[in-house]
């Protein structure tokens, strides 16, 4: 194999295992958390987070590399790209970022004028740990004001079907009793005639004493 031949493989392999790397890590970040997955830092422009997915996607692209895993971490970075570019999901999560940094400051002991501590390693893993733990919480909270209101909607949706049934009800009762009207009428005709008939009988039958 000649040496350029050799030194391009070489090249490829290393772009390659980059690819892998890359996979790697963004299945290994906490999916919710889109500045993780997309390995920025809250505050950053808008532009910083275009480039940051534009750089990525191309390495974990589908399409440019044979990983099976590709897809999977292509569409992560899809969503945390969205989740970053939404003014309401962002502010959502840099709110989340900064209920994790209070807690890793209580927990150290710190304040937020203690700029080496808080820059130090111990601090950033603790401060990452805690980003997860404030955004589960916030997950399991939503989910249960979710059940909450589906289960209030379901009461809801019962008593209106109620009385919507009621309601059918009530409209078929009168329905009934409109469409029997001309029964009704004769029915009552029919029985004046008969009392007639019969009054007109008996006074037949009664002898004249004289």
């Amino acid at each position: 194999m000649a040496d350029a031949d050799f030194l391009e493989e070489l090249a490829a392999l290393g772009k390659e295992a980059s690819k892998d790397a890359e996979i790697r890590r963004i299945r290994a970040a906490f999916r919710i958390d889109a500045y993780a997955v997309l390995n920025l830092q809250p505050g950053v422009p808008d532009s910083d987070i275009k480039r940051a997915y534009r750089s990525k996607s191309l390495l974990v692209h589908p399409d440019h590399t044979k990983n099976e895993l590709a897809p999977d971490a292509f569409d992560r970075l899809v969503k945390a790209q969205t989740a970053l570019l939404d003014e309401k999901a962002r502010k959502k999560l840099d709110q989340q970022y900064d209920d994790a940094r209070y807690l890793t400051l209580k927990q150290m002991k710190l304040t937020k004028d203690d700029t080496e501590e808080t820059a130090s390693e111990e601090f950033l893993e603790l401060w990452a740990k805690n980003v997860k733990y404030v955004i589960m919480e916030d997950e399991k909270d939503y989910q249960k004001r979710l059940q909450t209101q589906m289960r209030e909607e379901g009461r809801q949706q019962k008593k209106m079907d109620e009385e919507n049934a009621e309601r059918k009800r009530k409209r078929d009762a009168d329905k009934a009793w409109e469409d029997s009207r001309d029964e009704r009428i004769s029915n009552w005709n029919t029985y004046k005639n008969n009392k007639s008939g019969e009054a007109s009988k008996k006074k037949k039958k009664v002898k004249v004493i004289g």
